[in-house]
């Protein structure tokens, strides 16, 4: 036979009643008179063609009719609990892309666990795609606006209307020379910034000379757009300039840089996550956001 609606509805009311032990306990939980649970019954015995039970003085019991039923209808209303279940599941997963910008050079920055951030959003997350890119602060902003990107975690040399900003951490930067710059075996109490804007600094593009007032110079003497390149010029000998301490702390372990007058040169750019709130309706981005926070132990 083909089981429809009302066939279902009359088979939890059999379940039901022998699972409370008969008509009469089942009462409360159906929330119904006898005579109506009797005649459910007999309706379903009518459809199934047996006789499903034995009720009266004698008290109630099942035939080996009603127990086979019995079986098979719990095995089926355990089958449709699973189904209903995992297609709940199948609502709520979700799916999609979600697009991540980073600056470059923080895999070192103990401030910055990214790895696990992203290994607790693929575990919660299995079927989003991950798109990651690499590029300089400015960029990353340009590609949150366009909507290219659904959010950047760097410091930021401006602030863009229209986006969200939340504070992340601050990372140490340190002005370094390299082994063979003049300044190198100087001591800290024969450097100060006369001494210094006698020589080639590094500017980065993207902060347009605002990391190099207190030198007070016309311009940077090379300018980079990551922390790599402006290492490189460093590490020549002929280039001082601003490296975070965490990348730069293998060079110095091993006498290839130094860091010049730290109390005077020192800076603490602030690291945020930017997005457009516009577009931050998204689960997907909604579950980053949440794990980026909790990670990074975010002041925002």
């Amino acid at each position: 036979m083909t089981l429809d609606t009302a066939d279902l509805r009359l088979l939890r009311v059999f379940v039901t009643i022998v699972e409370s032990g008969g008509f009469a306990a089942a009462q409360s939980k159906l929330n119904l008179s006898l005579s109506t649970i009797s005649s459910h019954i007999t309706g379903l015995e009518t459809r199934l063609g047996v006789t499903l039970c034995k009720r009266g003085r004698g008290g109630f019991s099942l035939t080996a009719e009603g127990q086979a039923v019995y079986t098979e209808a719990h095995r089926l209303f355990a089958s449709m609990g699973q189904f209903d279940a995992r297609m709940r599941g199948l609502k709520d997963k979700l799916h999609g892309t979600l697009a991540v910008g980073l600056t470059d050079n923080t895999i070192t920055d103990p401030n910055a666990p990214l790895e696990r951030v992203f290994a607790r959003f693929v575990e919660r997350a299995p079927e989003v795609r991950l798109d990651i890119v690499t590029r300089p602060p400015n960029e990353l902003l340009r590609d949150v606006v366009t909507g290219a990107l659904h959010i950047a975690i760097a410091s930021f040399p401006r602030v863009v209307l229209g986006l969200t900003y939340i504070e992340l951490y601050s990372e140490m930067q340190r002005f370094y020379c390299g082994k063979g710059h003049p300044l190198f075996e100087l001591t800290d109490k024969e450097i100060d910034v006369d001494e210094v804007r006698r020589h080639r600094i590094v500017g980065r593009n993207y902060w347009g000379g605002r990391d190099l007032k207190i030198f007070a110079i016309s311009g940077a003497h090379a300018t980079v757009a990551d922390m790599e390149a402006e290492a490189r010029l460093i590490l020549t000998g002929a280039f001082l300039g601003y490296l975070p301490e965490h990348f730069a702390a293998p060079y110095v372990a091993a006498g290839r840089l130094r860091a010049l007058r730290p109390d005077l040169f020192s800076r603490e750019p602030l690291f945020q996550a930017a997005f457009d709130a516009n577009r931050a309706d998204n689960a997907v981005l909604t579950l980053f956001r949440k794990i980026v926070l909790e990670e990074m132990k975010a002041k925002g």
